[in-house]
């Protein structure tokens, strides 16, 4: 049987923990109690904190710990470490939470194979802070995307994904996508029907790829330059018409090189992909909110060819414009 171990402490979020357990003890369980059958655990799990004491997680709650991470050696071949949420400020994560990090980055050099090492959303910063996403693909929760960049350049950070899996390390993106890596986990280490029946049994939509339908504008506005800020107002008011990078570049008062290079270093991307999120946006509200057609939207942010607006959409939503609106409106 194999071992799954959670890594807890102060501020974590106690959902991912509680859940991942969950799924874990009950995969191959729930779903033959449900039909009659005698119940084949295929997963213990434990939860360890620094001492052993309890970890106090960001919604007030306690949980107890089975032991001390500090008293494991090694994590079997065969077994797998997750590390979950951040709920609390992350860098006061990060900062009180520094001999976790020098114990994570003994896995830096975790044989390839399958996945030995996981974290949920904002956990991958601390995989991150013990080097072990250097060179790696990874995600995160998309609105956290821009600081962790900055943070660790060397990382290949895919926010709009829900899962990423690169060699043995495996991250998962917004707060509740444990969900989806724990399904996925189970269908890598103990089968793909044992995952289909947990994820029947959970009632959880195993077929979500991407948080970029969640994601929002706002968290582009991060930042501390004016004359960026300035330009943003601008478009924001004048999205659905024509844009120039030399109108752009007199109303900001700037080069046009150094145009590009401020906007994508406050916002971390082009104007011209900014100017697509804009309007991506805007339709994303009307095929929440209104009954308009789908040539009405596209006309209604400024473009006139459906086809190509809808690969657009889907580019950036990860969903076409009428499966959007399906889920959402």
């Amino acid at each position: 049987m194999k071992t799954v171990t959670i890594i807890g402490f102060n501020g974590a979020l106690a959902s991912a923990i509680t859940g991942m357990i969950d799924l874990f003890r009950l995969a191959g369980v729930t779903w033959a109690r449900i039909h009659g059958e005698q119940p084949t655990a295929r997963f213990r799990t434990r939860l360890l904190t620094e001492t052993g004491e309890p970890c106090r997680c960001i919604n007030g709650v306690t949980l107890l710990a089975d032991g001390s991470w500090q008293d494991i050696d090694e994590i079997g071949t065969d077994d797998l470490l997750i590390i979950p949420t951040i709920g609390a400020p992350i860098d006061d994560i990060l900062q009180t939470n520094k001999p976790l990090i020098q114990w994570l980055s003994q896995f830096q050099d975790a044989p390839p194979g399958d996945v030995r090492v996981a974290s949920n959303c904002t956990g991958a910063f601390l995989l991150a802070a013990a080097g072990l996403l250097d060179g790696r693909e990874a995600t995160t929760h998309w609105g956290f995307g821009d600081p962790f960049r900055r943070r660790f350049p060397r990382v290949d950070l895919h926010p709009e994904k829900l899962v990423t899996v690169d060699g043995p390390v495996a991250c998962a993106g917004g707060g509740m996508a444990w969900w989806d890596l724990g399904v996925y986990l189970v269908e890598r280490l103990a089968g793909a029907q044992v995952a289909r029946e947990l994820a029947k049994a959970f009632v959880i939509d195993a077929g979500r790829t991407s948080q970029a339908p969640y994601s929002v504008l706002q968290a582009k506005r991060y930042h501390s330059d004016q004359a960026i800020h300035k330009l943003q107002d601008w478009l924001e008011k004048h999205f659905r018409k024509p844009v120039s990078l030399p109108e752009l570049s007199a109303l900001a008062g700037l080069s046009e090189r150094s145009l590009l290079r401020r906007f994508r270093q406050a916002t971390g991307d082009s104007p011209s992909t900014y100017l697509q999120l804009l309007r991506v946006e805007e339709a994303r509200r009307q095929l929440e909110s209104t009954a308009a057609g789908l040539e009405s939207v596209t006309r209604a942010v400024g473009y006139e060819d459906v086809s190509s607006f809808s690969r657009l959409f889907r580019r950036h939503t990860g969903l076409s414009p009428g499966a959007y609106r399906a889920k959402f409106s």
